[in-house]
Formats: structure tokens, sequence, C-alpha cells
């Protein structure tokens, strides 16, 4: 079976802020992908945010689009390959442009984990996890 790929597609007020944040972050767009009215942007081969400007995201719907500063629409976890990275990424967001989420959450010595806001409010956690660890805390308390 081949790998399924994912977009997530957010609502953006300014494009070029969205981009120049995630950029800062240490993140690509896909090129091809991209254009006045939307960007890739590039987590893995597989998993993608169409960051789309407002206008744009609402021709792909009847609904009305979520305000993120007053309503969660999503909550997209990112992976991280440890505690440092979680706190590296999230610091990195908060020094430029985004602005605080939830407290760190910690389970035990195997899952770690953080959160953000990006510039347009939308949430995004970064965790790390030992599953091998977990699997072990499991089994004990089973």
């Amino acid at each position: 079976m081949t790998a399924q790929m994912i977009f997530v597609n957010l609502p953006v007020k300014d494009l070029e802020a969205s981009k120049a944040f995630w950029t800062k972050l240490g993140y690509s767009f896909n090129p091809e992908f991209t254009d006045e009215n939307g960007a890739c942007l590039v987590f893995s081969d597989t998993i993608f945010a169409m960051l789309l400007t407002e206008p744009f995201f609402k021709s792909f719907t009847k609904k009305e689009v979520a305000d993120a500063s007053t309503s969660t629409e999503a909550i997209i976890a990112l992976s991280a390959e440890s505690r440092a990275k979680v706190d590296e990424l999230v610091d990195a967001a908060l020094a430029n442009g985004g602005a605080p989420s939830n407290e760190p959450q910690e389970y035990g010595d195997w899952m770690y984990g953080r959160s953000f806001q990006d510039p347009d409010h939308h949430l995004w956690e970064v965790v790390w996890m030992d599953v091998d660890k977990m699997r072990a805390a499991q089994q004990s308390e089973g």
C-alpha cells in the first residue's frame, strides 16, 4: 500500500507573515503548491499544512470559518525526537511571534509536550514520547 499523504488546511489572515513565522522555525514550503492564495508548509514527505488566505479558504466550504482567536477548530500535534527538541521548537515559536497555549504536559519519564499558538491562533502541540517506556508503564499498571 502506498503511504497516504495528509494536508491540513488552515485559514490565515496574513500569508506572508505566516510563511515568515514557519520559516523562522526551520520549516520550508513546497513552491509547486505555493502562490498568492496559499502556501504548502512541509513537515515530512507525507505531511503538509496548507496555509490558505481566508478568502481562498472560504471558497472550499459553505460553513463559517472559525475565528481561532476565540474558538478552537483543531489542535495539531507534531512529534519531536527528544524533550530538548520539544523545548527548542516551542521556544522558537514563542520567540518569533507565537503565543503560549497550555502548560507543559509531563507523563512520567515517557512523554513530554508543550504547546503554542501560531500568529493566527491555531493550536499546535509538540510532543516527545518514548514508546518502549510507555508500554512498560502500561504493562506495570495492568
